[in-house]
């Protein structure tokens, strides 16, 4: 019986020493799963941070153009007026008015028809200064002393 059971014996070692490796590999691969699985992890985290750097990237890529189009658009709006004075006789009176006009352009293209401002013109007042309080588009109190240098500030 000897000899059966050294065979035997050495039939359970085997199997035993197989299972013994068989549950050591399942968790060495376990272990090379996690590792795998956790640069997996750290990769995707690291490509969702850049996307979402890209995406942000982008939008302030756009805003800043679309600020930089209005800018530019803005830019070429500007008034044009011209001032005059008219004169009414009615029998022995005489009126004077001060008559302003006003439009938008952008670039050469007018956007808006003259509009038309009359006021009563008394004598000694100055029709330049008188002209300039009458403004439409623009207030004359943000006008100044350099009328197109703050007319593009305010169109701004």
């Amino acid at each position: 019986m000897s000899p059966i059971w050294w065979v035997l014996w050495s039939g359970i070692c085997a199997v035993g020493t197989g299972l013994l490796v068989y549950f050591i590999m399942q968790s060495h691969m376990e272990v090379v799963l996690a590792k795998q699985r956790e640069e997996l992890a750290a990769a995707r985290a690291t490509l969702a941070a850049q996307r979402e750097a890209l995406e942000n990237s982008l939008k302030n890529t756009e805003e800043s153009a679309r600020h930089q189009a209005m800018d530019d658009f803005l830019a070429d709006i500007r008034v044009e007026e011209r001032h005059y004075t008219r004169e009414h006789k009615v029998l022995f009176m005489s009126r004077k008015m001060l008559v302003r006009q006003e439009r938008i352009f952008f670039r050469n293209i007018p956007l808006s028809n003259w509009v038309e401002q009359e006021m009563a013109l008394e004598e000694g007042v100055d029709a330049e200064k008188m002209a300039r309080t009458m403004s439409i588009f623009v207030n004359a109190a943000l006008l100044g002393d350099s009328p197109e240098s703050t007319v593009q500030k305010l169109l701004r």
